[in-house]
């Protein structure tokens, strides 16, 4: 079968396993993730095809696999959709692959399949427990199959995403995607909190997907075609973009373009000042939180704005000064990166801190657009997949593993919060150590870790294009990084335990173990395709496969940086002296975080996000709800809307009364009356004559006859 054909496969399993267990198997849990599992594997073997295939091409930037059909007919031409596979979404599919069938294998678990059903579980809700021999254990999830079918579309939408040519069907994906979080974050329905969240991601990615609409609306206005690669490796369409001024704010055509369409990505990866959506979203399930961090959701994000680079960077070529939209990019992408890095600092919750965590790594690929390096911001894009993947679903197995204890000695307390935690090295031996490769991946741990390859990359062309700035801001946030990974570390699997539940934390079965494995081997591997060919002792020895394969996908190739041992000692630095730091500060921590009285206020701000939550609540929700109660519902719809439709009907029967009481009836009325009465006395005087006697008829014929000879008798003879 042509690669082509396998492209256009990609996607179905997982939108086919979707209506099949929706309409056949949402009953029979074991089959229900049967069907979702065999698609998401078929899924990945499809990928796994496509990949390699691609990666067996010379030059294969200039000749990706591409196929096309005719869809809507446009006047006098026809728009084409179709499937594309280049070098940069040959590398995002080979991570997607992975990370869903993983997430997908571990949900079984998650969800306790096998466990019998909690007497008091109700849908909607986490499930509570069940009594198993005169012990509580823990029950499968009541809406298990739906569950499923759920992730089976995202996985779909994201599939979809990765595979278009264009950038319409490309919004496709997006938007199926942007559906499934809303129905996965409010997944457990029957919590307030689970809805505020899923309406909170919902209508905060809105915003930016209208932005990202305009742009999309304005390309098609500028070029007449979505189609990536008549687009972005056409250099006359991007020279008459650059050159062609917008009329705002002094941008060319190229650089609107971008930035609306980077405002997209500005929500849909949860980067400042659209990031609050983000953490709410951990109320879902915590393999939805994995394909939201890792897999699709705020993935999608920064693949948009790498695909369209070659727009934003209209008129840029290295070593000249940043354009607009670079610059814009490049100030979101720091400033959110050290943001969200110090809010991650006084967070309880081991997967808020995650969170948080996502939101600053992505802000570093934003920030390594922003300043030219493409290749560095894609290869952190798939690195971080990886280990973030294996934290999101190591997390959910601390956390399983505390409900366990928590079941089991029946103390209440959250089994989410780390100070509740402690010990658990021991006592969850495989989530541990994979745990502590993916934070040591996140931290960027040196030389082993696939984190400090593609962070490393990212400090080192900031330093070779004198983006000193970006750098020392990047630097920082990198040495928080560190530090926080190592809090959350230390606090959860080290010291003794702090609760009893701690104390009574098991281990979890294979199938939620099992994908920790196979991502923490990634979360190490997948660093060594992109290590430079110029770094001491190790350079060299594997090749630098990853920038010659994703540059390819570039019309100019991407000019690696030069090694310098000034952004390497800061690599090395930040990441160690972050571990080293956290270490020291946290072995020893009790039920109450250290950091808190020596930073006093600061630790508050931090701990409440700075307050964003309540800025926005004051400065928009309140506003918009006194709009829409004040103005929008008691002014324009009562008074406005409803007074003119109460008009309008008063006067209506007003009008009906003259009609009824001028026209209707003394006229209609009068006439009808006047032929029925009329009928009626004519009946009345033939009744008269209806007697049913013959003699009378014959009489009466008689009668008529003789009258009428009579009367011409007279006639004649007169």
């Amino acid at each position: 079968m042509p690669t082509e054909t396998l492209i256009w496969l990609i996607p179905l399993p997982p939108l086919l396993a979707f209506f099949l267990i929706l309409l056949f198997t949402r009953k029979n849990n074991a089959l229900s993730h049967t069907v979702g599992v065999v698609a998401a594997a078929t899924s990945w073997l499809l990928g796994m095809l496509v990949f390699f295939a691609a990666v067996g091409i010379d030059h294969f930037g200039e000749h990706p696999f591409h196929s096309a059909i005719a869809w809507l007919p446009t006047g006098e031409t026809v728009f084409n959709i179709g499937v594309m596979i280049d070098p940069l979404s040959a590398a995002v599919l080979f991570f997607v692959a992975w990370t869903v069938l993983m997430i997908f294998i571990y949900s079984i678990g998650y969800h306790n399949f096998g466990a019998p059903k909690g007497d008091h579980d109700k849908p909607g809700l986490p499930p509570h427990g069940a009594e198993d021999h005169g012990h509580h254990v823990p029950s499968v999830e009541p809406m298990y199959s739906r569950f499923f079918a759920f992730i089976a579309l995202f996985a779909f939408g994201m599939y979809t995403l990765v595979v278009s040519d264009n950038l319409l069907t490309l919004f496709v994906g997006w938007e199926i995607m942007g559906l499934c979080s809303y129905l996965l974050i409010g997944f457990w329905y029957a919590k307030p909190s689970a809805r505020d969240a899923a309406k909170k991601a919902f209508l905060t990615t809105r915003i930016g997907d209208v932005f990202m609409l305009l742009g999309i609306v304005a390309l098609y206005s500028a070029t007449g075609t979505l189609n990536f690669h008549e687009i972005l490796r056409n250099e006359n369409i991007l020279h008459m973009l650059a050159s062609s001024p917008s009329g705002v704010l002094g941008l060319s055509a190229a650089g609107l373009i971008g930035l609306l369409l980077f405002i997209g990505t500005v929500g849909k990866s949860a980067q400042w000042p659209l990031h609050v959506w983000l953490p709410d979203a951990m109320e879902g399930p915590t393999p939805v939180s994995a394909m939201i961090h890792a897999a699709t959701m705020v993935s999608a994000g920064v693949y948009m704005v790498l695909r369209m680079f070659p727009l934003l960077s209209a008129g840029w070529h290295h070593g000249d000064p940043l354009t607009t939209t670079m610059t814009v990019m490049a100030f979101f992408g720091a400033f959110t990166a050290i943001f969200a890095a110090t809010i991650a600092l006084a967070q309880k919750d081991i997967k808020r801190v995650l969170a948080y965590s996502t939101i600053s790594q992505l802000g570093f690929m934003i920030a390594a657009l922003g300043i030219g390096a493409y290749v560095a911001a894609a290869f952190h894009l798939v690195t971080h997949a990886f280990f973030k993947a294996l934290l999101f679903l190591g997390s959910g197995s601390v956390i399983h593993g505390m409900e366990h204890g928590v079941l089991h000695t029946g103390e209440h307390v959250d089994p989410q919060d780390m100070f509740n935690m402690g010990g658990l090295k021991k006592k969850m031996p495989i989530t541990f150590w994979t745990f502590l490769i993916g934070g040591f991946a996140l931290s960027g741990f040196p030389l082993i870790t696939s984190g400090f390859w593609s962070k490393d990359e990212i400090l080192a062309d900031a330093f070779a294009n004198h983006h000193y700035a970006l750098l020392i801001t990047l630097s920082l946030a990198a040495l928080l990084t560190a530090f926080y990974t190592m809090r959350q570390i230390t606090l959860t699997f080290f010291g003794e335990p702090r609760t009893k539940a701690a104390d009574h934390a098991s281990e979890n079965k294979l199938v939620m173990t099992g994908p920790l494995m196979v991502l923490s081997v990634f979360a190490i591997i997948a660093g060594w395709v992109g290590i430079p060919e110029h770094f001491p002792v190790i350079g060299g020895l594997l090749p630098n496969w990853f920038h010659d394969f994703v540059g390819s996908t570039l019309l100019e190739h991407p000019h690696a940086p030069d090694f310098s041992w000034i952004p390497l000692g800061i690599s090395l630095g930040v990441a160690l002296g972050g571990l080293g730091l956290g270490w020291l500060v946290y072995r020893k921590a009790g039920s109450e975080d250290p950091l808190r009285k020596p930073l006093g206020p600061v630790y508050t701000l931090l701990e409440n996000k700075y307050y964003f939550d309540e800025l926005y609540t004051k400065i928009f929700i309140r506003p918009a709800g006194v709009i829409a109660e004040k103005f929008s519902y008691w002014f324009l719809d009562r008074k406005v809307i409803d007074g003119v439709l109460h008009w309008i009907a008063q006067n209506s029967v007003n009008l009906g009364l003259v009609f009824r009481d001028r026209f209707e009836t003394p006229v209609i009325s009068g006439v009808a009356d006047w032929a029925a009465n009329s009928t009626a006395a004519i009946g009345r005087v033939l009744r008269k004559v209806q007697t049913g006697l013959v003699q009378q008829y014959l009489l009466l014929v008689a009668l008529v006859a003789f009258g009428g000879l009579f009367y011409y008798l007279f006639t004649v003879l007169r």
